[in-house]
């Protein structure tokens, strides 16, 4: 698949977002005080936007997007923009609440956070669902989402409570949650590894239905140029490359953010240092999620000369 840079961001900046709206819904410490209320709601709110705003870039008439809104009975995309909104008026309620009565409600809270959850999850079914490409198409893909979510917004979380000096305990709290979210994602590679189509069963007999006369192989091309299809669904990355990404993705957003964490947790550091293990985190997950995107094999690529055809 075509790893489209607006869908990257998309995907890793609303992730964070709302990940750390949930975790301000159900509670996480962070400083007090009305500045606190204000700007922390801001750059949860800020991240889940920009990444919403980034996805439109990708729709070939950004202007219609507010039509997708209609589909959320069949559509994981519609729903996605249905419970983003909900989530976002109801966070914005709730920051409201927060700086008007300097405390954060938790009844308030808790259905903020499951909204926001449920936000991450449905952006994540985008691609689950879709049982054209077998690498997507597991309970995995949704897993990873998830926990990568709620890591970022309580890497970002910890780091900002080091405003008000916070204990290096919630160092250790962000060592385990990146371990366990990383782990996600080496079983998710490891899956992906023996999800190839013709594992699958999609073949190029199984797709022109010409299995019955014999092996099928490839003549000529459909198009002699580029299309919608070849250029969105038909993109080859050569397993050298991805290993080296692999690995860029492991060591920036892995091993960056665990020694920083363990630094903080074993000296006694102050949590802001949690915010640098953040965005090393952050800049892991955009080389992660390139990689989510470009080692993905649509069916439809059996048809213009893919792996299988």
């Amino acid at each position: 698949m075509h790893p489209a840079v607006s869908v990257i961001f998309f995907t890793v900046m609303s992730g964070a977002g709302f990940g750390l709206i949930a975790l301000i819904g159900l509670g996480m410490p962070l400083p007090g005080g009305l500045a606190a209320a204000f700007f922390i709601p801001a750059l949860a709110g800020g991240l889940a936007i920009a990444g919403l705003v980034s996805s439109t870039f990708h729709l070939g008439h950004p202007e219609r997007a507010w039509r997708a809104l209609s589909q959320w009975r069949s559509s994981w995309l519609s729903r996605e923009g249905v419970m983003a909104i909900v989530t976002l008026v109801l966070f914005g309620l709730y920051t409201l609440v927060w700086m008007l009565g300097g405390e954060r409600i938790l009844w308030l809270g808790l259905p903020v956070a499951l909204c926001a959850v449920v936000t991450v999850y449905t952006t994540a079914m985008i691609y689950a669902q879709l049982k054209t490409v077998p690498q997507w198409h597991t309970g995995l893909t949704p897993a990873c989402y998830l926990v990568f979510s709620l890591t970022c917004g309580l890497v970002l979380a910890a780091g900002l409570d080091g405003f008000r000096s916070a204990g290096p305990g919630a160092a250790g709290i962000a060592f385990a949650a990146i371990l366990i979210a990383w782990a996600f994602k080496l079983a998710w590679w490891a899956r992906a590894a023996r999800s190839s189509l013709d594992a699958a069963g999609s073949t190029m007999e199984t797709a022109t239905g010409l299995g019955a006369i014999g092996a099928v192989r490839l003549l000529e091309r459909p198009h002699t140029g580029e299309n919608y299809l070849t250029r969105e669904m038909v993109h080859v990355i050569g397993r050298k490359h991805a290993v080296k990404l692999r690995l860029i993705a492991l060591c920036v957003g892995a091993l960056v953010p665990l020694l920083i964490a363990l630094a903080v947790w074993f000296l006694a550091a102050s949590a802001l240092w949690l915010i640098p293990a953040f965005v090393a985190l952050m800049a892991g997950l955009f080389v992660e999620r390139w990689l989510f995107f470009a080692e993905a094999e649509h069916a439809v690529s059996l048809y213009y000369g893919g792996r299988n055809a």
